[in-house]
């Protein structure tokens, strides 16, 4: 059937009427708030158009926001992670967990620890204790380099029981052991740590235990040898240092085997002098 001119382009003007309907249709509509709107659901036949105008308007890209965000939530878990973390130890304790003390009433008695710089750097330490009136420490801090040991020797007036409670089962003083890494070889100062308070590590909390001095157990035994040795090192840096040089007694005065060199090198000289003349 033939169809008139003016029927082509009535039929020309609906296609081109059609085609700006659709093309209205496949553009996103815009949100009071100025969002674009999302598309209504097409045909497959429509859906490539779809995706690609969705990727032009950023439908589908991902917002540099929510990058930033997910790394902040990653920095603060992991940050939340290491803080729940054990801090690594300096210092190896022996014992590790306690401080065993003879328990004898009225009288002040004698703990002893054993503190090894495990680290590959200086470390200074110092105790705490939560009854600073009837303990103290002997010595109350040092420096220690790298692999040195020292016995810490804690002293401690133990009052009488009240109303018969046993005090070998329950004593509520503790110690603390702080370590902080310095530079290099120095004297120990408790101003030390009151100068790098957030850089100081709480090493260990010791509970008091006391032992019966009238019974026999290896902890009493093991403390018995501890302050030997602390006694012993005690002694040992009191003594002066030896010297190299020459010993010298009184004043101005030499010691016997000197003397008797000078005395045979005079001699010597006279017999030559002697063989001169």
């Amino acid at each position: 059937m033939a169809i008139s001119g003016e029927e082509r382009h009535a039929t020309a003007g609906g296609d081109s009427g059609g085609g700006k309907l659709w093309n209205l249709c496949r553009m996103p509509f815009r949100q009071a708030g100025g969002a674009p709107a999302a598309p209504p659901p097409q045909s497959s036949s429509s859906s490539s158009g779809i995706h690609h105008s969705a990727g032009r308007y950023g439908h589908e890209a991902p917002v540099a926001g929510d990058g930033g965000a997910q790394g902040a939530s990653a920095g603060s878990i992991s940050s939340v992670a290491k803080s729940l973390l054990p801090a690594r130890r300096r210092l190896r304790l022996d014992p590790a967990n306690k401080l065993y003390f003879p328990y004898e009433p009225g009288k002040q008695v004698k703990s002893a620890i054993r503190i090894k710089n495990t680290s590959k750097s200086h470390v200074a330490f110092k105790f705490q204790t939560t009854a600073p009136k009837s303990c103290f420490m002997r010595p109350p801090g040092a420096v220690l380099a790298p692999g040195e040991t020292i016995i810490a020797t804690v002293f401690k007036f133990v009052e009488h029981p009240e109303n018969n409670e046993n005090i070998l089962q329950k004593c509520k003083v503790k110690f603390k052991i702080l370590s902080l890494k310095v530079k290099g070889p120095m004297e120990y100062a408790p101003e030390l740590f009151d100068e790098q308070k957030d850089q100081a590590v709480v090493e260990k909390i010791l509970k008091v235990v006391f032992l019966d001095v009238n019974g026999q157990s290896p902890q009493l035994e093991k403390l018995n040898n501890q302050l030997a040795e602390a006694e012993a090192a005690l002694e040992a840096r009191k003594k002066p240092p030896e010297e190299n040089g020459p010993k010298i007694v009184g004043e101005g005065l030499v010691i016997d085997e000197w003397k008797e060199r000078r005395e045979r090198y005079l001699a010597q000289q006279q017999v030559e002098v002697v063989d001169s003349v």
